[in-house]
């Protein structure tokens, strides 16, 4: 909030901690006082901080809404879950939501290399651009740019994670948001009662990032019920903490219709949970690692693309699936370059116009067939 009251400083803006008791008190004792003081005849542009933390805040700031005509409200606070459940009933039509996630792969790129940054989103416009008929750039800075993407496969993107200057640091912050996220927000918020459960199951998806959830297995893995899963799950998908992925079906008798696959949302935090920051290159997940990176990167900057996934019955698979209008382009991610029979299978049946080859610092063009295949480092996305 800091950060963008600076950004705003040509407006007239006041920021307010209400994590500060001080602030916090004078805020309760009369909001439309505490912020006329700050009035100064222009518009003002008010930003409040922390505001979980303030009682009856939902009612407040509809009175200041309703009654400040001339003040705009920004307010934010480290409680996703309560700002939702305190805010939203006071504030239909009131209120614009802003989600924001941790840095995604060209945000953290920034934060070490603003220069490299700004000649990598080029390269991540230009493969949009490529999906629309045009060239694509050829990559540069590809050593860098790949050791930049280990780092990040292990402990993902929260700001304070990427800022911090030693791997013994890193471990312990994201640590820390581990046990606040999950043990103080979640369990708290949700009132679970037996936490080493949830914990379980987060565990659970945890190791099996970029696969089908079976949520049957699941269940009777962590030794909870069917319901009691699916409770879990929708609070995992609805803290964030994890998404999942819808399959793509056009034949109704030979391809799943139901079954989704699973996605932790940073790779920091799922990292954290099964307690494993070795080096990229010594893992045997790799795969699963990659895969949910590209996921990550897909959501976060091809929301305008549907995305989902393709298997058969026969176990035959296409980790992602992209679709607009009347383009399909299958997505395969594979650290050795080398698609498998079922990609193939897929561009024979669906006939794209073209195919994407995701690889972890291989980039190539090609053809099969009429189909033009991309073969092009994960950082691309």
């Amino acid at each position: 909030m800091k950060m963008l009251q600076r950004k705003l400083r040509k407006y007239s803006t006041f920021y307010a901690n209400l994590d500060l008791p001080n602030t916090r008190m004078s805020f309760e004792e009369n909001p439309l006082d505490f912020v006329r003081r700050h009035i100064t005849g222009k518009k003002l542009i008010l930003l409040l901080d922390e505001v979980q933390k303030s009682k009856n805040i939902g009612e407040n700031l509809k009175i200041l809404f309703d009654e400040l005509k001339d003040v705009k409200i920004i307010v934010s606070g480290s409680s996703s879950l309560e700002i939702k459940t305190k805010l939203l009933p006071f504030l239909v039509g009131r209120i614009f939501l802003f989600e924001l996630f941790p840095f995604d792969f060209s945000e953290f790129v920034c934060a070490k290399d603003e220069k490299l940054a700004r000649l990598l989103l080029k390269k991540q416009e230009s493969l949009k651009h490529y999906l629309e008929g045009k060239e694509i750039l050829k990559p540069s800075f590809t050593n860098e740019l790949t050791n930049m993407l280990k780092e990040y496969l292990i402990f993902g993107g929260y700001p304070r994670v990427v800022t911090s200057r030693s791997i013994k640091e890193k471990k312990k912050v994201l640590t820390s948001i581990r046990d606040l996220y999950i043990e103080k927000d979640i369990i708290s918020f949700f009132h679970i009662e037996d936490t080493s459960k949830f914990e379980n199951f987060i565990k659970y998806l945890a190791f099996n990032s970029a696969n089908l959830l079976n949520l049957s297995t699941c269940a009777s893995v962590v030794g909870v019920s069917f319901r009691e899963a699916e409770k879990f799950l929708e609070i995992a998908k609805h803290t964030y903490i994890i998404d999942l992925l819808s399959p793509f079906h056009r034949n109704m008798s030979t391809e799943l219709r139901k079954m989704k696959k699973v996605y932790f949302l940073d790779l920091g935090m799922r990292n954290s949970v099964i307690n494993n920051f070795s080096d990229f290159d010594s893992r045997s997940d790799k795969g699963s690692l990659l895969e949910t990176f590209v996921y990550r990167e897909l959501k976060s900057n091809f929301n305008d693309w549907e995305i989902k996934y393709w298997r058969t019955t026969g176990k035959a698979e296409v980790d992602f699936i992209l679709l607009k209008d009347d383009q399909i382009v299958p997505v395969e991610v594979k650290l050795s370059g080398k698609p498998t029979k079922a990609f193939w299978s897929f561009c024979s049946e669906y006939r794209p116009d073209k195919a994407i080859i995701v690889t972890l610092d291989t980039f190539k063009l090609s053809k099969y067939k009429n189909i033009e295949l991309l073969y092009v480092p994960a950082f691309y996305f």
